[in-house]
């Protein structure tokens, strides 16, 4: 099983929201998690409300540092777009998505960085 991390600063929305399709489209292929350098420590209430919308509740998420991982061999680092290379993951891959901090946008701006997060994911797990 592919093991995956998706980083983004806070880890409170985009990387959250990229772990829940992760676990949604990819669940007997792949072990998802996410993480931040700063983590918030919450989950953004908005995206927990949008995600609810299609049946996925992202209020049992938490915001966790990269330190906080568990220690397995990770397969790929998926930075969401916000510069954080967070050098201490070793994984075999490393790929920078770029996609835009939704926190600040207004409902239909926000759903659509939700299904851009979710394009790419399922782009992903094609490969």
């Amino acid at each position: 099983m592919k093991k995956v991390v998706f980083l983004c600063v806070e880890n409170s929305c985009r990387s959250q929201i990229a772990e829940a399709f992760a676990n949604i489209h990819g669940k007997e292929e792949i072990l998802a998690f996410s993480a931040g350098s700063k983590p918030s420590g919450t989950v953004n209430p908005k995206a927990v409300s949008l995600m609810k919308e299609i049946n996925y509740d992202l209020s049992k998420h938490q915001s966790i540092h990269v330190d906080k991982l568990p220690d397995v061999e990770i397969d790929a680092m998926i930075s969401m777009g916000c510069g954080d290379s967070c050098p201490t993951i070793r994984a075999k891959e490393r790929i920078e998505w770029d996609i835009p901090d939704p926190k600040e946008m207004g409902d239909q701006d926000f759903k659509e960085v939700i299904k851009s997060i979710e394009r790419k994911v399922l782009d992903f797990l094609k490969k």
